[in-house]
């Protein structure tokens, strides 16, 4: 039985060996072409904001809810200029909606068919968009005192965001490049054997962060005259822009 076992086991290791040995084929790579996607990216600190403020009114008087959104609009806007001369102001979202009472429900379980409305709510919203980073939160508590925060967005100016767009370029140019010296050392090839045949950079203005579209809800709330006490200055950290880019390069293999 010993003998047979140490027999069995020199026949294993001598297939073994000899698989080991036997050349393998490899598979032809001339005039192959290979689809490589490479992405590159950059980062920079952001430079811009995109503040929504907002007032909203509620009154059974309809004008007269309208014309107190109307005045403290004004008075926002004014402050919002005086604490930043150099901000883009735009105002938008104009809305009035009428408030109606609970429903009732009739002896018989039937619901009251018509209702009438009891009050009327009107707001505005102001968007300010600003590079004045440093007295942002100034700004914001100065206009505080009439207005209210809806939403703040930190991103980059066009103008930094061309300056990038080199960079940009240049950091996906070179993640393709090390992809196909990638792909060559697998297929075992030479990088110098391949030739580009086409980049396609699928429309780089695609892959640039964009500002969502402004569209703001009503927003529940009521200003009174108290709201107008001073308000303390809030803390915004800006934060950085991730600006991407791909690209698809065909290489062909000699």
């Amino acid at each position: 039985m010993n003998l047979m076992k140490k027999l069995a086991a020199a026949a294993a290791v001598s297939l073994a060996l000899g698989a080991h040995a036997a050349p393998t084929d490899a598979v032809p790579t001339t005039g192959t072409l290979v689809v490589v996607p490479a992405y590159g990216e950059v980062k920079h600190a952001n430079d811009q904001a995109v503040v929504v403020l907002a007032v909203e009114e509620q009154d059974k008087d309809k004008a007269a809810a309208a014309s107190r959104v109307n005045q403290k609009m004004k008075q926002g806007q004014d402050i919002v200029k005086k604490e930043d001369p150099n901000a883009s102001l735009k105002t938008q979202g104009y809305y009035t909606y009428p408030v109606y009472p609970e429903e009732r429900v009739l002896p018989n379980g039937q619901p009251v068919k018509q209702r009438l409305p009891t009050a009327w709510r009107v707001g505005q919203y102001l968007e300010v968009t600003t590079t004045s980073l440093d007295k942002l939160p100034k700004t914001v508590a100065a206009a505080q005192k009439v207005l209210t925060l809806n939403s703040i967005n930190f991103g980059l100016t066009p103008e930094t965001t061309r300056k990038l767009d080199q960079q940009r370029i240049a950091a996906t140019y070179k993640n393709l490049n090390e992809r196909i010296g990638s792909i060559a050392s697998a297929m075992g090839r030479k990088v110098g054997d391949a030739v580009i045949d086409t980049i396609d950079f699928e429309g780089s203005g695609n892959y640039a962060q964009r500002e969502q579209a402004f569209a703001p809800a009503p927003m529940m709330m009521r200003t009174k005259a108290a709201d107008t006490a001073e308000v303390a200055e809030p803390s915004f950290e800006p934060g950085e822009s991730t600006l991407q880019m791909q690209v698809v390069g065909k290489v062909r293999f000699k």
